[in-house]
């Protein structure tokens, strides 16, 4: 199958191009402007790479026909608060990609939502609730629902599965700075010896997932017999003093949380998905832990760490 990755330099891109090629053998085409992502993060894709912005149509002739988009691409920093520029990234490139696939004749679209979709509504947070983003990332994003919902309507021989993650970490990641997964900086600052810092006291929650199991979701989002939006998630939140928990056990370090102030107006104190429509309609069903996911992750993470020493 030829598959075409938009984002495919970035976080869950990046993972998603090369399961993509390694386990499916497909053949794989990356979209990415590199403003964000990172080309470690391609280091072995054998594939073919535009550069070039998604919203432009630049990209367009250069991938030609393909069986399946999955879409990416986006700006994913939370505290971005220039509106414009965050719904022209976001909505208009999401649009360039549907325009894509009309005139291409790619009747599958798999694109990256978000739970910040559901800012502070009530938990567990189901696909029908209201939704009420706090910030401009989790509005562009009911944008893109809405306008994958009015182009299933009109192009009903198409399939479009919208994939709302929640908070994902992993490898992958490390290129994104401030905005890359607590997990990722939490790693870091106990790393460095440091304590970890986290928002008084602790106790807000997140529905963690891992990007292993995100990748996971869009590939079996792929063989969705009908257009869909769906969570994708652990379905089992856990909070930050948590976090601290499984990463000292996993780095063999005991350092204690350091509290501070929590700045932000627009904050989210709960995630917690409820799975069972991404059980019926992706067959998603999430295999990490947190404990397990962030095992994992560090034995990655400084197993990187000791090959970049050896060098």
């Amino acid at each position: 199958m030829r598959c075409l990755v938009t984002g495919g330099a970035g976080f869950i891109g990046s993972n998603l191009a090369l399961s993509l090629e390694g386990e499916r053998e497909d053949e794989v085409i990356v979209v990415d402007d590199f403003s964000v992502g990172h080309f470690k993060n391609l280091t072995g894709f054998g594939g073919d790479i535009i550069s070039c912005g998604v919203q432009d149509s630049c990209w367009w002739d250069k991938a030609g026909k393909v069986d399946i988009v999955f879409h990416q691409a986006a700006i994913t920093d939370t505290t971005v608060e220039d509106q414009k520029k965050m719904m022209m990234v976001n909505v208009d490139g999401f649009r360039s990609v549907l325009d894509f696939a009309v005139k291409y004749g790619v009747k599958k679209i798999v694109y990256a939502s978000s739970a910040a979709v559901y800012g502070n509504g009530n938990c567990p947070m189901h696909e029908e609730q209201k939704l009420l983003p706090e910030n401009i990332y989790g509005f562009s994003k009911v944008v893109m629902d809405n306008l994958a919902k009015s182009f299933s309507a009109r192009h009903k021989d198409f399939v479009v599965v919208g994939l709302r993650y929640f908070n994902v970490y992993g490898p992958g990641e490390y290129h994104k700075g401030a905005a890359a997964s607590m997990i990722y900086q939490l790693y870091m600052q106990i790393k460095s010896g440091k304590r970890p810092r986290i928002f008084k006291f602790g106790e807000q929650m997140r529905d963690f997932v891992y990007v292993k199991d995100v990748v996971r979701a869009n590939l079996n989002a792929a063989d969705a017999g009908k257009s869909c939006v769906v969570n994708v998630a652990s379905g089992r939140p856990g909070n930050f003093n948590r976090v601290i928990e499984c990463l000292n056990s996993a780095m063999g370090t005991n350092l204690e949380p350091e509290y501070f102030d929590n700045p932000y107006s627009f904050y989210q104190n709960k995630t917690h998905a409820d799975l069972r429509k991404a059980k019926t309609f992706i067959n998603y069903r999430p295999q990490w832990s947190l404990e397990e996911g962030i095992r994992d992750y560090v034995n990655l993470l400084e197993g990187k760490k000791q090959a970049q020493a050896n060098v």
